[in-house]
């Protein structure tokens, strides 16, 4: 099984100018491989293999000599990941890639040759940068990817194979379905609610003069170069909170429930709504389920999305009658069957358990869209490699505060 593991890395000056020539030297070849591929497909109506990409590189340094200063192999990476973007796109997985800018975060991988020296990493032809190693690892490493965030800020993510197959499913106590929202992030079946932190409006007020300053700054100088640092920490600090509170309140979750049922949603789509794009970006439903789901599967429970067209707000879970009409500023109505009063978002996540625990007994897919079912929004991809908070400085807590 393979395990990701994320370092905060503190480079010398001399090492942020090596990382940020590797980083620069990386992205040109992205974007002329890129570049090359795309006027390729429009002469010959063909693409380029990576072997063909990769084949450029001995004429391309002769010809650009600064292409010899970053690690041979992280150039060689740039053409398998090229090559793995396309693949992603023609499966349908993601869009068309990309060139990349200079401006925001960066990026270089290291296939082999990265070895842990205590407190250090050893980068080849950068040398050893301090790590702030807050936990320790088993297994052999696969990949390193050093990074720069765009406050300025390095950080190290470790692939490792440990070695270790899937493990196998626990035996089920509890289940649970979860309706998300946005007043509430998320509503659970058992009548728990959990509010959502609003990070982005905290810092709106002090984001709004930070951006301001920003544009009275002179294009190209060191001035604005500040205020984007400026800019770039709240974005940051807003990230890292909602980051931190998601892995907690997925953490709780898993930990108690064997079986968790969410709901499909089409986010992607969702966002297209600019009365509620900001709200949904903010509240962070995808990184949510995201977390739900690798958490489950790496402890062996059992993690199951229903259709995202299932009515599960419109009908009873007492005697499954169904209301013709229910609009959104409707938060409980009474069923003119059984008299039941429900809570809108409460009825909402016991129906998901309920229509997941049916799925589950049939034994059918995770999923329980059909085949005429459009899937063109979020598609639930699990990467082989998983993010580990166990041992985590920022991610202990298993208990979750309700704001």
């Amino acid at each position: 099984m393979y395990k990701a593991y994320k370092y905060r890395l503190y480079p010398t000056s001399e090492q942020e100018t090596l990382l940020a020539k590797s980083f620069g030297c990386c992205r040109w070849f992205w974007n002329y491989a890129l570049n090359l591929c795309q006027e390729t497909y429009k002469n010959t109506g063909k693409g380029l293999s990576r072997g063909y990409i990769q084949g450029l590189l001995p004429s391309l340094k002769k010809e650009y000599g600064w292409l010899k200063d970053p690690y041979s192999q992280c150039l060689q990476v740039v053409a398998l990941n090229l090559s793995t973007a396309y693949k992603n796109f023609f499966d349908k997985r993601a869009m068309l890639p990309r060139f990349k800018s200079k401006h925001g975060r960066q990026s270089i991988s290291y296939p082999q040759n990265v070895k842990f020296d205590g407190d250090y990493i050893n980068l080849p032809k950068i040398g050893l940068v301090y790590c702030q190693r807050h936990r320790d690892f088993d297994g052999a490493i696969k990949t390193v990817t050093a990074s720069r965030n765009p406050d300025g800020k390095y950080f190290v993510s470790v692939l490792v194979d440990n070695g270790k197959a899937n493990p196998e499913l626990v035996p089920v106590t509890k289940t649970i379905g979860i309706d998300v929202g946005l007043t509430h992030l998320a509503i659970a079946s058992d009548g728990s609610k959990f509010d959502r932190p609003r990070y982005s409006i905290k810092r709106q007020r002090n984001l709004k003069r930070k951006q301001q300053k920003l544009s009275r700054k002179k294009k190209g100088s060191q001035n604005r170069n500040k205020a984007r640092l400026a800019v770039a920490k709240i974005h940051s600090k807003t990230a890292r909170c909602r980051e931190d509170f998601l892995h907690k309140l997925s953490r709780k979750i898993v930990n108690e429930n064997q079986v968790i049922a969410v709901e499909n949603l089409n986010i992607k789509g969702m966002v297209r709504n600019h009365n509620l794009a900001k709200a949904i970006s903010d509240v962070g439903w995808g990184m949510f389920l995201t977390m739900l789901k690798y958490k489950a599967e790496s402890e062996g429970k059992q993690y199951i999305e229903i259709d995202r067209f299932f009515p599960s707000s419109k009908t009873c879970h007492v005697c499954l009658n169904r209301v013709d009409n229910l609009t959104l500023d409707v938060r409980a109505w009474s069923c003119q069957h059984c008299a039941t009063h429900h809570d809108c978002d409460v009825n909402a996540a016991i129906n998901i358990r309920n229509e997941a625990l049916r799925i589950w007994a049939l034994g059918t897919s995770a999923s329980a869209c059909g085949g005429d079912v459009s899937r063109t929004g979020q598609i639930s991809v699990l990467l082989d490699a998983v993010p580990i908070e166990s041992g985590s400085q920022r991610c202990t807590a298993v208990s979750v505060s309700v704001w």
